[in-house]
């Protein structure tokens, strides 16, 4: 069942690119929350060595040197231009996985085996062309195979123009291919699985291959069997239409810098909240508890180290931010220990299942529903229409210092005006 992976080539910085030419050949980095590390690179920049989650203040001497452009993350950008990529991909096929923000696998099974490579021309052509974001494309028989034949397409090593299709080779020519490739570029397979197959003497994507299943179950696990029976064309991993449903919904930040004060910490703990409770909307689901978590920095070794955490149960399960943040700063107030340095803080929804399953309670009528409802919509369509946080609950604060610093973002061209 021939199967394609789609993979936008370093996607973020692409998208900084489509609106602004300019970084077009530059070497470009885009930085993590707080400018902290570099999440994604340019080719120019990975041709420099530097790795990714390399922190920016290490870079900033090679950066000058070689005059690489760093930009603080958009995250409102790259996550519509990565629907609009989605959305063009599904034009392709009847069945569509998506992976992950910048990546997407479609069922071509019922396509002509012999046409598949310039089929697959034709999505980096139209996704080019419609939406502005470069592609690769792999073609093989499992999910495993075509990540590898994605990395093939990118790396130069097999295919043409982007488009890798492990169906044009023989198996003298996969051998050669495999044999060439390291084992830790096979997904799935980490960094320390990687040393503990190398100890075993199997550093090649070949190696891994041609291993005996059995004793490879016998040493790791049941999944390393089914990655080796996917690498020798065995479907093991099926394509996921829909996604699973969420279980839990996790909004946190490090602080740039430390803050003591319980306003400063009670207003990150709102605003997150607030971020999550327009994410369990989006989903149509409710909240059945949540928690509440606060930290002190652990890597400064002279200061009181202090990390601490509550779940809040609810009532009744909930999408309205004012409820659920009423929750959260009450654990905050128990979790609170005055005169600390806090770093980080974050909440937790949990228990989260579909809206309008849950039982109501004996006081809870279909008129204060339905209120709650209309409120929380009208307050996402505001949000939606004139930007984010235009109407928020007051909690929230307006200066908020303890924000992250975005120096270097660039405009939110497609989703801000």
């Amino acid at each position: 069942m021939p199967i394609a992976l789609i993979d936008c080539n370093n996607f973020f910085v692409s998208c900084e690119r489509m609106f602004n030419p300019e970084l077009e050949g530059k070497p470009v980095v885009v930085l993590s929350n707080n400018d902290g590390c570099a999440v994604a690179r340019s080719n120019e920049v990975k041709a420099l060595g530097i790795k990714m989650g390399e922190p920016w203040f290490r870079m900033k001497d090679i950066a000058k040197q070689h005059g690489i452009i760093a930009l603080s993350s958009n995250y409102a950008l790259y996550g519509d231009l990565s629907a609009r990529v989605m959305t063009a991909l599904a034009e392709f096929s009847p069945q569509q996985e998506v992976y992950s923000i910048d990546e997407c696998f479609l069922d071509l099974s019922s396509f002509d085996p012999d046409t598949l490579s310039d089929y697959g021309q034709k999505i980096r052509e139209t996704v080019k062309r419609n939406v502005g974001i470069p592609v690769c494309v792999g073609i093989a028989d499992t999910k495993t195979l075509a990540k590898l034949a994605n990395y093939c397409a990118k790396k130069g090593l097999a295919g043409k123009n982007g488009v890798c299709d492990f169906g044009l080779l023989n198996d003298k020519q996969c051998s050669e291919l495999f044999a060439s490739i390291p084992v830790g570029e096979v997904w799935g397979v980490g960094r320390k699985m990687t040393e503990s197959l190398a100890k075993l003497k199997i550093t090649t994507v070949e190696d891994l291959r041609c291993a005996s299943p059995e004793y490879l179950r016998q040493q790791f696990s049941i999944v390393l069997v089914r990655t080796v029976n996917e690498l020798n064309g065995i479907p093991c991993i099926e394509l996921e239409e829909a996604g699973t449903p969420r279980q839990q919904i996790m909004v946190s930040r490090s602080f740039p810098a430390p803050i003591s004060a319980l306003d400063d910490l009670s207003e990150s703990v709102a605003c997150y909240t607030t971020r999550a409770a327009e994410k369990l909307r989006r989903d149509a689901s409710v909240a059945t508890s949540l928690c509440v978590f606060i930290q002190a920095n652990p890597f400064k070794e002279n200061e009181e180290q202090y990390s601490r955490s509550l779940v809040v149960p609810l009532i009744q399960p909930t999408d309205h931010t004012g409820r659920l943040v009423n929750a959260a700063l009450s654990g905050l107030k128990s979790i609170y220990k005055p005169a600390l340095r806090y770093k980080k803080s974050g909440v937790l929804l949990m228990g989260l299942h579909e809206k309008g399953a849950s039982q109501r309670t004996l006081f809870d009528g279909p008129a204060e529903q339905s209120r709650s409802d209309k409120m929380m919509y009208v307050m996402d369509m505001i949000n939606q229409k004139i930007g984010k946080d235009s109407a928020t609950v007051g909690a929230n604060g307006t200066r908020q210092q303890w924000a992250m610093p975005k120096e270097q973002k660039s405009s939110s061209y497609t989703t801000v005006w």
